[in-house]
């Protein structure tokens, strides 16, 4: 599920940094050779970890000597990435074109999408998928049954297709079967399954094209999960709507709401990811927050109780990235180690092992990892060769 940085100011979605930098081709840092490397554990159902076979992994494994990724994440058994130089690459579950390759077959090694070299920023939802492009254009593909493509309709599509004509699209988030994004003038936008509020638009309705969520031109980062969605502004505050049967939206109840509600007072809210039922931040500081579903410990609390209002995780103050997939959650912290805990019967902790853990425990011992992703069952990571 989505990853999200905040960068001085700019949003990135599972991205990797060097120096504390993310995006290296944007900012005009470019690592170093051997550059990053993928990994990946977990369900492997359909080839989604692209190591050439449909084996589960319960600890981290390299895909591939392709090096220099730049961007990954993971949806329903398929993963989409992208590298500094600006190539899509996609791999996994392929059963409604969710890989964009204009193919109906499955693949468990990355495949090129297309040959252009101009992606920028991508996404992938439960089983469709958005990127943007250097120009700033907005492009989708695979299940549209909601409209979650923003293409005006419900057709599903195998290869992508331009959102409109715009070219000042940001941030993007896909979630269950709903989109989430930004314009670089701050403004929101939302489409697809609106069943539970979780467009934000004060109904209930689904939209098969982007709608703008109110007028506001300070949102910054925005998070979709399983009907809900967060999001945070400018000036550092957090905000969700949605479904909220399990206290996901953190506004310290289980009332669903269709419009934008802040979760407190606070304006030092910084990284967001959200899993299924659950939601997953850091503050300015490197403290840690969760709150939503906990029934396999995916809070990181050492407790399986859920909470409907963000919830310290121990008294660290050196977390970093977060992501969240279905039922667990994953981080790095600023040393660059990594971390997981909460559902584990697919290795998907990548700890050796199928047990589940409700507290964070470290994966391995190595202190190189960058980037963090999550999709439903499967996590990647980025780390520095």
């Amino acid at each position: 599920m989505p990853v999200v940085t905040t960068v001085s100011g700019v949003q990135y979605s599972g991205i990797w940094s060097l120096s504390g930098q993310a995006n290296a081709k944007a900012l005009g840092a470019w690592p170093v050779q051997p550059g990053p490397a993928l990994f990946s554990w977990g369900r492997n159902t359909a080839g989604g970890l692209g190591l050439g076979d449909t084996d589960a992994r319960s600890s981290p494994t390299q895909i591939g000597e392709l090096i220099n990724w730049l961007i990954v994440d993971g949806g329903n058994a398929f993963t989409l990435a992208a590298k500094t130089d600006g190539t899509l690459w996609s791999w996994g579950n392929n059963d409604i074109g969710q890989l964009g390759l204009n193919v109906p077959t499955y693949f468990s090694s990355p495949k090129q999408v297309g040959a252009l070299t101009t992606w920028l920023k991508v996404s992938a939802g439960r089983d469709f998928a958005m990127a943007t492009k250097t120009d700033g254009t907005l492009w989708s593909w695979g299940n549209n049954g909601s409209g979650q493509l923003g293409l005006g309709d419900t057709t599903s599509r195998s290869s992508p297709v331009q959102v409109g004509a715009l070219t000042t699209w940001s941030n993007i988030s896909g979630g269950y079967s709903h989109s989430i994004a930004t314009m670089t003038d701050g403004t929101l936008w939302c489409w697809g399954t609106g069943g539970s509020g979780q467009l934000g638009l004060g109904n209930s309705t689904n939209y098969s094209s982007p709608k703008q969520v109110g007028s506001l031109t300070t949102w910054l980062a925005v998070a979709g999960g399983y009907a809900f969605t967060i999001a945070t502004k400018t000036d550092g505050t957090l905000w969700a709507w949605g479904r909220n049967a399990n206290g996901q939206l953190g506004l310290g109840n289980t009332t669903s709401y269709s419009s934008p509600k802040q979760i407190g007072a606070l304006t030092t809210w910084l990284n967001i990811a959200s899993g299924f039922y659950a939601a997953v931040a850091t503050k300015a500081a490197g403290t840690l927050w969760t709150w939503g579903k906990n029934t396999s410990g995916q809070l990181g609390l050492n407790d399986l109780t859920e909470r409907s209002s963000p919830v310290q995780v121990g008294a660290l103050t050196a977390w970093f990235k977060v992501s969240a997939g279905a039922a667990n959650t994953i981080a790095t912290k600023t040393d660059g180690t990594l971390w997981s805990w909460g559902y584990n019967t697919q290795g998907q902790l990548g700890l050796g092992d199928t047990t589940n853990r409700s507290s964070p425990t470290q994966v391995g011992t190595l202190a190189t990892w960058l980037a963090v992703a999550s999709g439903n069952y499967h996590n990647l990571a980025i780390k520095n060769t």
